[in-house]
């Protein structure tokens, strides 16, 4: 069970939401819903306890899982095994090393202490079901689309989306009371989603979830909690709508429609009653008289008085001419990278031509993302080389916004990407609906969808003619979603780009494919959207 009481939250010295109260029991499945930047994912980490509000108390009942857009919050050791780390989620990874050490001491010095010590640490990792443990680890890791060799890894090895995975099978093998998800199909294929669709169906305790998958939404939600706040000055109410989220969609638009009709009334009434009641200032004292009768009844209704809901603007997402460059833009020869003994790809060589489109695609896991980071210059290969063609400029986004640092500004992270004035760059962010004092925020208090636009509006500034681009429309709304394709897909400079997005990648109509691990390049074909999916 989860208990809000008087909530108010707020970030970067901003209240975005006051006075929130609303309860969450056991077999309850909420949506939590807004626009982009509406402050969803910060009321999520004040119930999720990684943020203290600024007045009011989240109670929770039991066992917490709480999955964070980003799984490196809780600033784990790359080195960190990663069944160790899902078995924190459940206490086992404690008595597993002491039954580890245990056994360990008894080999070394087979004395009565020892022996007792190893029976004990045994017994102990029995009874919390460390034996049963691995067997279930594996099991929701294959159905999350987690492949079993990752498991056995450690952390640092995995790329931005298997991390996701891995925290989503932690927080699922820990049992919790309560799950606090922020959109927990990013990076699912779509077996992996029909398989988390069922687990939370099925589900008993509390659910409360952000996404932007509408299926989601509608499948597996009985109630949403919307954060009505309708711009960046605004402070934010939460609003109850039972059903799913469709049911949610048309009740919201009736809401918006009586709010708009009243508020014209009430609008027109005030025009009405002050021309009335002017028109009888300085006559009869009677008419006097009715003149302030009247003047009470305007500061009644105005102080009743409701907002029409604010009309969206949508985005309007421009990238600039790129610059000229050579014909050949990139050429990587024989690229082989490892992560220790675990060889990601070997061999990799290819070339892409001035205007191009590459699609880089195949099963998570696969070294798609440590691909990008390769040529990126993020990182360097083991074997091979990358070299950039005459006059090329690549910039790069990365899926897990590791270039967004905290206690930085927007601003400031505009004003690395490029030599433009201040004013001109404030302007680019406003394009991707970052505007107003939302340019001195600190950039870590963004949302994903936020931090999504940031790390796009810098791919702007930046002037670049090459683009290096890992899954650029996750955590966007449908239609930012669908505003940032449609430039993207318009824009004449060259791509290479990793999505699992499909109409993304339908509007984008590459020329050719790199199927990973293997490095085979093809021309593309319809026939590859299905892979496109899986991915």
């Amino acid at each position: 069970m989860l208990q809000a009481k008087n909530l108010t939250v707020e970030i970067g010295g901003k209240t975005v939401v006051a006075d929130a109260t609303f309860q969450i029991r056991a077999g309850d499945k909420v949506g939590l819903v807004g626009r982009n930047g509406a402050g969803k994912t910060t009321l999520l980490k004040v119930l999720g306890g990684d943020l203290a509000p600024r007045s009011g108390t989240v109670e929770r009942g039991g066992n917490t899982g709480y999955l964070s857009q980003d799984p490196r919050r809780d600033q784990v050791p790359d080195d960190t095994n990663c069944l160790a780390h899902v078995y924190s989620g459940h206490g086992l990874d404690e008595l597993q090393t002491r039954l580890e050490k245990a056994a360990l001491a008894m080999e070394e010095d087979p004395s009565s202490a020892h022996i007792h010590a190893f029976t004990e640490a045994q017994e102990r990792f029995e009874a919390a079901g460390g034996y049963a443990a691995e067997s279930e680890v594996r099991r929701i890791a294959a159905g999350i689309g987690l492949r079993d060799d990752r498991l056995d890894l450690t952390l640092g090895a995995l790329s931005g989306g298997e991390r996701r995975r891995l925290e989503l099978v932690r927080i699922l093998f820990g049992g919790s009371d309560v799950l606090l998800l922020d959109e927990p199909t990013n990076h699912l294929d779509a077996a992996a989603r029909t398989w988390l669709l069922q687990f939370l169906r099925s589900y008993r305790g509390a659910l409360l979830v952000i996404s932007h998958d509408l299926g989601l939404l509608d499948e597996a939600i009985t109630r949403v909690l919307h954060v009505d706040r309708d711009d960046e000055e605004a402070v934010g109410r939460v609003v109850e709508y039972k059903g799913t989220y469709s049911q949610y969609a048309e009740a919201r638009f009736r809401d918006e429609e009586k709010a708009e009709k009243r508020a014209a009334h009430q609008a027109s009434e005030i025009r009405r009653l002050k021309v009335l009641a002017d028109s009888m200032r300085g006559q009869t004292a009677k008419r006097a008289r009715v003149a302030r009768t009247l003047d009470r009844r305007v500061a009644r209704i105005s102080s009743e008085k409701v907002a029409a809901p604010k009309k969206r603007r949508g985005l309007n997402v421009r990238f600039p001419t790129p610059p000229g460059c050579g014909r050949t833009v990139l050429t990587a020869t024989d690229l082989w990278h490892a992560y220790g003994p675990v060889d990601v790809f070997q061999e990799i060589s290819f070339d892409v031509g001035r205007g191009e489109r590459l699609l880089v695609t195949g099963l998570n896991g696969a070294g798609k993302t440590t691909l990008l980071k390769v040529l990126s210059g993020r990182i360097e290969p083991a074997i091979g080389e990358v070299e950039l063609g005459h006059s090329v400029s690549a910039g790069y986004y990365a899926q897990e916004h590791e270039g967004i640092e905290a206690g930085r500004s927007l601003l400031d992270h505009m004003l690395e990407a490029s030599d433009a004035s201040a004013s001109d760059l404030r302007g680019l962010l406003g394009m991707f609906g970052l505007s107003g004092e939302k340019a001195h925020q600190d950039a870590a208090t963004l949302s994903g969808g936020e931090k999504t636009k940031l790390a796009l509006a810098q791919l702007v500034a930046g002037r670049h003619n090459l683009l290096l681009l890992d899954e650029p429309t996750n955590n966007l709304d449908p239609a930012s979603r669908e505003a940032t394709g449609k430039a993207l897909a318009a824009w004449p400079g060259t791509m290479i780009v990793v999505s699992h997005d499909l109409e993304f990648v339908k509007a984008l109509d590459p020329d050719r494919a790199l199927l990973m691990p293997d490095g085979l390049l093809d021309y593309f074909a319809d026939d590859m959207l299905e892979l496109v999916e899986l991915a």
